[in-house]
């Protein structure tokens, strides 16, 4: 008998929790401060205004990306609780009830009557409530809310991103060349930062960076324009 192999299964799913949260983070900070910086700088205000004005969107940009992750996952949170209360006490008051309802979840995934049944009971036995949750529910270990971590990677990611154009900002006169020196770092940032989060999640590369660097160069633009417009008319 031919001796079984086993090869490594590389699943990255696991991540999406933190991905998500550290990519939106590093995205806005790096979009939101550059737009800003370029928009001030538009306005031919002082290389001091201009990196004030940063300095103001980077705090406030991640002081609201961390209460904003923090009550928005709460708010799932709740909800999971809400649900898992509920369907605990479904579990004691009417079990054979839940039995046939997670059977039926079973039976229409592909199994005949007789095994989703004997599944159904097995798994119940071992842990009815994880069950439920997970195949009623759809809440996995992996999709679970965590606002805490939510809101601390989205705020220390958000600053990361926002510290880059402001640097370049830092390390460029003011003016035009201002503007150009923290658009272009800006949309190198985005690139690489799209490519990373494509990275660690195994993903296509190529889309993930020009998606990032298209919209960070529209929200640049756009910015640019409005300052544009009034440091003309101020």
């Amino acid at each position: 008998m031919a001796e079984s192999k086993t090869h490594p299964e590389r699943h990255l799913v696991h991540r999406i929790g933190w991905l998500r949260a550290a990519v939106l983070g590093a995205n806005d900070g790096i979009v939101s401060t550059a737009s800003l910086i370029v928009g001030v700088a538009a306005a031919a205000s002082s290389k001091s205004e201009v990196l004030l004005a940063g300095l103001a969107g980077l705090v406030a940009g991640a002081m609201s990306m961390a209460a904003g992750e923090y009550v928005s996952v709460s708010s799932q949170a709740d909800t999971e609780s809400a649900d898992l209360a509920r369907e605990r006490a479904e579990l004691e008051s009417d079990p054979i009830f839940e039995h046939r309802e997670l059977a039926t979840i079973y039976r229409k995934r592909g199994l005949d009557q007789a095994t989703a049944d004997e599944v159904a009971r097995q798994l119940m036995a071992h842990d009815a409530l994880g069950a439920h949750a997970r195949d009623e529910l759809s809440i996995t270990q992996i999709t679970t809310a965590r606002p805490v971590q939510a809101a601390f990677t989205s705020a220390a990611t958000f600053t990361s991103g926002a510290a880059l154009p402001l640097l370049a900002a830092w390390l460029s006169p003011v003016g035009h060349k201002m503007i150009v020196a923290v658009a272009v770092a800006s949309l190198l940032f985005l690139a690489l930062l799209g490519a990373i989060g494509a990275r660690a999640g195994n993903a296509p590369i190529m889309r993930a960076l020009v998606r990032g660097a298209f919209w960070g160069a529209f929200a640049m633009a756009v910015t640019a324009a409005i300052g544009a417009l009034v440091g003309t008319s101020v």
